[in-house]
C-alpha cells in the first residue's frame, strides 16, 4: 500500500527523533541563541495540525536535540527577512509577504531557505529572486520533514534511494518531484 500524506500526520512528534537517531547518530547538534525570536506569534496564524508540528519542531531546535544535518543555523532558523533587507514575494512574483507570513526552518545549502507558510505548507524561498517558488512546496511540515530527512539520509549514503523513491512519488509533493528544483532532481 502506498504511503499517504494523511499517514504522516504527527510525524514530528511520533517518528522524527527516531529517524534522525537511526541515520545521523554522530552529527553535531543544532545550536541557536536564546535570543532567537519566538515562534508563538506565528503558531497562532497556522491551522491546528501545522501549529502542532511547528511547535514540536521548534522545541527540538531550541533544546539542541536535532542533528545539524538539516542545515539549521542561527542565521537560517527564524530568519528575519525584513531586518536583513530581504523581500518575500509569493509564487506569483507580485504579492509581497512579510515576516508574519512565513517562518524559516532551515537552509538548503545554496543560500535558499525552507519556510513554513501561514497556510501550513512548506516551500523554498529563493534568495536570488526573493520569491517563494511554487514548484518547491510540500503539503505540510510533517511531510516536508519526513521527506527532507530521507533526502539527507540518501545523500549521506545511509539510505538507498530505491528504498524511498516509491514513497516519494506516492506522496506527490512538488518539492520532491518538480524537475530541476525538486529533491529527487538533486539526487539524480
Amino acid at each position: 500500500m502506498s504511503l499517504t500524506v494523511e499517514q504522516l500526520a504527527g510525524y514530528v512528534d511520533r517518528e522524527l527523533d527516531g529517524d534522525l537517531a537511526r541515520w545521523f547518530p554522530d552529527e553535531p547538534w543544532v545550536g541557536i541563541p536564546e535570543s532567537t525570536r519566538p515562534v508563538d506569534p506565528f503558531l497562532a496564524r497556522l491551522p491546528a495540525g501545522a501549529a502542532t508540528a511547528l511547535a514540536g519542531f521548534d522545541r527540538r531546535v531550541r533544546s539542541g536535540t536535532l542533528p545539524q544535518c538539516l542545515d539549521i543555523y542561527d542565521w537560517s532558523y527564524a530568519f528575519e527577512f525584513e531586518a536583513n533587507d530581504c523581500r518575500i514575494l509569493d509564487s506569483d512574483y507580485e504579492t509581497e509577504l512579510s515576516d508574519e507570513d512565513v517562518w524559516s526552518i532551515g537552509a538548503d545549502g545554496g543560500g535558499n531557505y525552507y519556510v513554513v507558510l501561514a497556510n501550513g505548507r512548506v516551500a523554498v524561498w529563493f534568495h536570488e529572486e526573493e520569491v517563494i517558488e511554487a514548484d518547491t512546496q510540500f503539503d505540510n511540515l510533517d511531510v516536508f520533514l519526513w521527506s527532507i530527512v530521507r533526502y539527507h539520509a540518501v545523500r549521506a549514503g545511509v539510505l538507498e534511494l530505491a528504498a524511498v523513491e516509491a514513497d516519494f512519488r506516492a506522496l506527490g509533493q512538488p518539492g520532491v518531484l518538480a524537475p530541476e528544483v525538486g529533491l529527487l532532481a538533486s539526487l539524480s
